[in-house]
């Protein structure tokens, strides 16, 4: 029996690593929600690329 590994697969990620959230709710390094940290990578790369889309109009 041969048993075959698929490498993990990338997920483009926003994240810079200044994990903070704000009292306004968002994330200080990244601007996604906790739900949207949280949910990551289980959600279709076309629902990740429609929040990133999203991400630089949270911020004054």
């Amino acid at each position: 029996m041969v048993i075959e590994r698929t490498p993990p697969v990338a997920i483009d990620t926003p994240c810079i690593g200044v994990c903070v959230m704000e009292p306004d709710g968002l994330c200080r390094g990244c601007a996604r929600t906790i739900e949207e940290i949280v949910g990551w990578g289980q959600m279709t790369p076309d629902r990740r690329r429609a929040i990133m889309t999203t991400l630089s109009d949270r911020r004054p």
